[in-house]
């Protein structure tokens, strides 16, 4: 199959292929004369183990690292897959359930106990916050803490508007070249954002939050919500913006 063929059957970006191609985790086992990528059905089949790990929220260089091992088994991967997504079905049904009750609460169809309003929740741990602690020590994590908690709601809801008009912008544009004057003005606009809010970052910092932005899965989630490949597309805008400053 070729590249684009292969992007519309999974529903993913042509970009995200190049991408993956690139960093070594999924490269087409053959080319056409014309040098354009031919994905064999091990490389489907391949793939598809790799959206798994992601649907788990496993980084793409810790994928790489799992499935390029000679020990690599991937009948016991996709058993251990099946385990854990039982266990994830297990706790969006509890929320579902409290969901239902809650509804049926708001009825006066049937009473809630405070502690059943909230089954199904698990906050006890915010790996974001742990993973920041461990990158970049206590202090700019809690100062960023403190400056987001001295926020009114008002200039939270701003904050979040701000966000999600960047993230907009960018994705309007995330099929183009983010070397472009227009992707790379909006970058700007992202970095002085986040140094106004988030922190101080240096330029190698923000280039190293543009590569965590494709190796951990859930900010790839979670910017791809804006459009599918914007956080390849956002690496990439924010390395050149950082080289080239």
């Amino acid at each position: 199959m070729k590249v684009r063929e292969l992007a519309d059957l999974v529903g993913i970006s042509v970009r995200t292929l190049h991408y993956y191609d690139e960093i070594g985790l999924l490269s087409p086992d053959g080319t056409t004369e014309a040098g354009y990528r031919l994905y064999s059905t091990e490389n489907v089949e391949m793939l598809q183990q790799i959206l798994f790990f992601r649907e788990l929220g496993f980084p793409l260089k810790e994928i790489r690292d799992i499935i390029s091992k000679p020990s690599f088994d991937r009948q016991a991967a996709l058993v251990q897959h099946r385990t854990t997504l039982i266990e994830k079905q297990r706790k969006l049904e509890t929320l579902i359930h409290t969901i239902d009750k809650t509804l049926q609460h708001m009825k006066g169809e049937i009473e809630m106990t405070n502690q059943e309003k909230f089954a199904g929740f698990d906050f006890s741990v915010n790996p974001y916050e742990q993973e920041a602690r461990e990158r970049w020590g206590d202090k700019p994590v809690n100062d960023t803490n403190a400056r987001l908690a001295s926020l009114t709601e008002n200039e939270q809801n701003t904050l979040t508007q701000q966000c999600e008009a960047i993230y907009t912008k960018l994705a309007s544009i995330r099929n183009g070249s983010p070397y472009s004057p227009k992707a790379q003005a909006t970058i700007k606009e992202w970095f002085k954002l986040l140094n106004r809010h988030f922190g101080n970052y240096s330029l190698d910092a923000f280039k190293g939050l543009g590569k965590l932005y494709v190796d951990d899965e859930r900010f790839t989630k979670n910017i791809d919500q804006y459009g599918d490949g914007l956080a390849a597309f956002m690496c990439e805008a924010m390395a050149n913006f950082a080289d080239e400053n």
